[in-house]
């Protein structure tokens, strides 16, 4: 792939309809979710001691739901949306910084009896 190519494959692949998805609706509520959308992508071109050419690239693409916007009877409302592996993290660290310093303070009550 020619780095033109790649480049108009990566303007292509990010546009709004990745962060906004289509509406939903039903009677006067309206629900239009959304996304956390990131990319990146480079390239470049090369010869080799030979004088042959060449080129190459690559791009890559995360998106993560953010929430939704929910709209009804005029009044727009930001729902975002529930990351369960970040919850489980925060509580995972959460509970490791309450072991060690439990541990750290048995450990000096120990250290100053006599």
């Amino acid at each position: 792939m020619k780095i033109d190519e790649l480049v108009g494959t990566a303007q292509d692949a990010i546009t709004v309809r990745k962060v906004f998805g289509e509406p939903y609706e039903k009677g006067n509520l309206t629900v239009i979710p959304t996304a956390r959308v990131a990319g990146g992508g480079g390239g470049g071109t090369g010869h080799d001691d030979e004088g042959q050419e060449g080129e190459g690239g690559g791009f890559g693409m995360r998106a993560n739901p953010a929430g939704v916007y929910v709209i009804k009877d005029g009044a727009v409302k930001w729902q975002p949306a529930v990351d369960p592996n970040r919850v489980v993290l925060a509580a995972a660290a959460v509970i490791i910084v309450a072991l060690v310093t439990r541990a750290w303070a048995i450990r000096s009550r120990t250290r100053t009896q006599p």
